[in-house]
């Protein structure tokens, strides 16, 4: 009995060790190098940014993956909204396709979402397949090997992935080096450690690919609102697409160097997060399974711990110049003083920890500069938040990129 039992065990044990065996062996062939590059297209909007496509084209043209060029010129797809537009001349000068606009071009219909909609209707109407989409806005540069670094994405598996966004003209000012430590929060205190944990990215702006298959499930660009890179991240989250952060693969983009542009933009994009979480949070909601169920917790709770805690700020502030007034005691005015000096202190600690994570090379005096500027900046967004919600239109402004900073990649 004994040695039936023995034998038993013996023959489950092995069947086991080779099962065990085939599987590795599968998942180890699955990771061997690609035949050959993936076909890419890539988008770019770029209504009137003569000034800065060439940077940009040029980058992509210089790209390699194994030693073979990453992408076509012929695959780039530059969208515009006019033939007389003189970004269509440099654009042919470089064989890059250009896509212009058919549809009316209302106000609402000028954010870069219709734009990306009717580029990829153009090319599914050509009957071409592209394994990846990527997007970049006219003012980025990419990095010698940003497409190799996030093909190296692809192959695991990820269906869309973001690259590290850098500016490239950190050292032209201190509202230049605010404005992109605001991306810096997204992705290296919030993405970084999302990725970590096999949480889903948040993106924001461009420089990121999205699987062929989703797009040609599209059959389009779906994401028109004000901030289609936040609602293509909720989307991301309730149909649970693998998303990932590769902070390899460097993209550069200009940042604005004049505070009201930077004010255009936020009250832009606080207006499109409280829309797009307006159609996604009630269907996330409703999600009871999920890949991550903690990123669709995460959604749908957004900001609202951080506008809960700057209302109380803002009420303590409030009391304590009322109370002063009154004069019932002047210990409440300290009481508000303080509260501001802890802010502030706080603030300038993210600052200097940003500042720190992202390496950025900086010039010393634009370096203190920033420290002391970054925590009002930041607090500006209050004021931009109240206008977000009380202005009744809200749109795309043009920002006017240079493409001449010093501080080019």
């Amino acid at each position: 009995m004994l040695l039936w039992v023995g034998m038993i065990l013996l023959v489950v044990g092995l069947m086991a060790f080779i099962y065990g065996c085939l599987v590795v062996r599968i998942n180890y062939l699955q990771l061997e190098p690609r035949d050959n590059v993936p076909e890419i297209a890539v988008l770019i909007p770029a209504r009137d940014e003569s000034a800065v496509i060439a940077g940009l084209l040029e980058s992509l043209r210089k790209q390699k993956v194994e030693g073979c060029e990453a992408i076509k010129m012929s695959d780039v797809y530059v969208i515009v909204e006019s033939e007389d537009d003189p970004t269509v001349g440099i654009c042919r000068e470089f064989g890059a396709s250009v896509v212009v606009r058919k549809s009316p071009i209302t106000k609402s219909r000028r954010c870069k979402g219709f734009a990306l909609d009717e580029a990829v209707k153009h090319i599914l109407a050509e009957r071409k397949h592209y394994d990846l989409y990527f997007v970049f806005d006219a003012d980025n540069i990419v990095a010698p090997k940003y497409f190799e670094r996030m093909l190296e994405s692809y192959d695991k598996g990820y269906q869309m992935a973001t690259g590290y966004r850098a500016p490239r003209n950190a050292n032209d000012n201190v509202i230049a080096v605010a404005s992109s430590l605001t991306f810096s929060m997204i992705n290296t205190m919030s993405n970084r450690r999302r990725a970590k944990y096999g949480a889903n990215m948040i993106f924001s702006g461009t420089g990121f690919y999205v699987d062929g298959k989703i797009v040609e499930k599209w059959h389009g660009w779906p994401f028109r609102s004000l901030t289609e890179d936040y609602e293509m991240s909720l989307y991301a989250i309730l149909h649970s697409l693998t998303t990932t952060y590769n902070t390899k693969a460097v993209f550069y983009d200009e940042q604005p160097t004049e505070y009201r542009q930077t004010v255009a933009q936020r009250v832009r994009w606080i207006r499109g997060y409280f829309e797009a979480r307006k159609k996604y949070v009630p269907l996330l909601e409703r999600v009871k399974r999920a890949r991550n169920i903690g990123s669709v917790r995460k959604e749908c709770l957004g900001v609202r711990p951080i506008i809960v805690m700057l209302i109380g700020v803002i009420m303590i502030l409030v009391d304590g110049i009322v109370m002063a007034m009154s004069k019932a005691s002047v210990n409440w005015l300290w009481l508000a003083g303080g509260v501001v000096i802890v802010v502030y202190v706080a603030l300038m600690l993210v600052t200097i920890i940003l500042l720190a994570q992202e390496k950025l090379k900086l010039k010393k005096g634009l370096l203190i500069a920033v420290v002391l500027y970054n925590p009002l900046y930041l607090v500006t967004y209050v004021a931009c938040a109240v206008r977000a919600l009380v202005r009744k239109e809200v749109g795309w402004q043009k920002i006017e990129h240079k493409g001449d900073s010093s501080s080019k990649p």
